[in-house]
């Protein structure tokens, strides 16, 4: 009796979807779509400067292109958004290549997908869509891999309650605690209002010397009546 072996080809693959990402994620459309961000940059900066070039000269479009940017990153709230999206668009390409080194990735090579990605008060957070494989505990054991990757502080790595492929990751970049960094408190902007008010001396009608105060041994309390 004869055992014939049947080759598996295409038709009998069952991850053909699988490697059709894979395929596009190595090409040259899914190297554009990772840079997205800087080649939309990119194209705008050579868009405007063609636009210009046409209406005055190269020197002068320069000018103008060179006074623009000088003016985004000149105005304090200008700046901090485009400081904030260049650590964001960072933070991904980070986490990716993390994910592609530290082998947090799918057998064919899929490393999970960052849905989103925006800042926070002391650094981003990205939204990943784990892939089947991974889970969120995987990223929680490479917390140091994370940070040191981002060129972060520290990372916090949180699984979503509902659906577990969704990983919400935190880059901590700045401590908003630390003691360099001041807590306003409304007391202080009232006690700038109210100065006059709140000034015991004022009411004296001699200078404040003159009246010293007890000191906490010798003070009256509250049912006691102030010898004559």
């Amino acid at each position: 009796m004869s055992s014939t072996t049947k080759t598996r080809g295409k038709r009998d693959n069952l991850y053909v979807l699988d490697d059709l990402f894979v395929s596009v994620h190595r090409s040259a459309a899914g190297t554009a779509w990772r840079w997205r961000t800087e080649l939309t940059v990119l194209a705008s900066l050579t868009a405007a400067y063609l636009w210009l070039w046409r209406q005055t000269t190269d020197v002068w479009a320069a000018v103008v292109l060179a006074a623009f940017v000088g003016i985004v990153f000149g105005l304090p709230w200008t700046r901090r958004f485009t400081v904030r999206r260049f650590w964001c668009v960072l933070s991904r390409h980070r986490f990716q290549r993390m994910c592609f080194e530290g082998r947090l990735h799918t057998r064919n090579g899929r490393v999970p997908a960052v849905l989103w990605v925006r800042p926070t008060k002391v650094g981003e957070r990205l939204f990943v869509w784990v892939r089947a494989g991974l889970a969120a505990e995987d990223f929680a054991q490479h917390t140091g891999e994370l940070r040191t990757a981002c060129y972060a502080r520290d990372a916090r790595v949180t699984r979503n309650p509902r659906w577990s492929q969704l990983v919400t990751i935190d880059i901590i970049r700045r401590d908003t605690l630390a003691a360099k960094n001041q807590v306003g408190t409304p007391l202080t902007r009232l006690t700038a209002i109210y100065a006059d008010q709140l000034d015991t001396s004022a009411a004296l009608p001699g200078p404040a010397a003159e009246y010293p105060r007890p000191s906490w041994p010798n003070r009256p309390g509250l049912g006691d009546t102030p010898a004559a």
